[in-house]
C-alpha cells in the first residue's frame, strides 16, 4: 500500500484557492481575483465518504463546492509552475463546505474567513485516485449529487 493511500492520517495541511470556479463566483456576484485566493483547513476538517457533515451552531446558510483534490507526494515550497507536475502523488474529489453567512459577516468586518471555512468536518473527501488513473487533471468531469439531486457538474478545465 502506498503510503499517499493513507493520506487523511498523514496530512499536514489542507491548502485551497477560493473563487477558482468563475461560474460559481459569478452567481455569488464575485470577481475572479488576478492572483489565487489561497486559505487554509485544518486537517480536523477531513472526513471520509458516508461519514456525517456536523454543521456549526448558528450556521442557517451551509454551501458545498466539488473540487478536484491534488495530493502532493512530497513537501512542496516555492516550486516554479512547470515542475509542479512532479510534485503530485495522486488525486481525490473534495467537497468545501462553508456556512456562507459567517463567511458573509466575516467578510463585511473584514475579517478572515476561518470559521466559515474551517471547521470540523467541513471537508469531505474521496479515496486516494492514483495519478496514472488521471492522465490529464484538467480533463475531469466533477459532480455533487445531494439526496440524488445534481448541485453541481462540471469539468476541471472550468477551475
Amino acid at each position: 500500500m502506498s503510503k499517499l493511500e493513507n493520506f487523511k492520517s498523514i496530512a499536514k495541511k489542507i491548502v485551497c484557492i477560493g473563487r477558482n470556479y468563475a461560474e460559481h463566483a459569478a452567481e455569488l456576484g464575485n470577481k475572479i481575483p488576478d492572483k489565487p485566493m489561497i486559505f487554509v483547513k485544518t486537517t480536523n476538517s477531513l472526513i471520509s465518504e458516508g461519514e456525517k457533515i456536523k454543521i456549526p451552531i448558528g450556521c442557517n446558510d451551509l454551501h458545498q463546492e466539488v473540487e478536484l483534490a491534488v495530493i502532493f507526494n512530497k513537501t512542496v515550497s516555492n516550486v516554479k509552475e512547470i515542475d509542479a507536475m512532479k510534485y503530485v502523488g495522486g488525486y481525490a474529489v473534495a467537497l468545501d463546505m462553508t456556512a456562507r453567512d459567517f463567511q458573509n459577516e466575516a467578510k463585511k468586518a473584514g475579517a478572515p474567513w476561518f470559521l466559515a471555512k474551517s471547521f470540523d468536518t467541513s471537508c469531505p473527501i474521496s479515496e486516494y485516485i492514483p495519478k496514472d488513473k488521471i492522465p490529464d487533471p484538467h480533463n475531469v468531469e466533477l459532480f455533487c449529487y445531494i439526496n440524488g439531486k445534481v448541485q453541481q457538474k462540471f469539468m476541471s478545465v472550468n477551475i
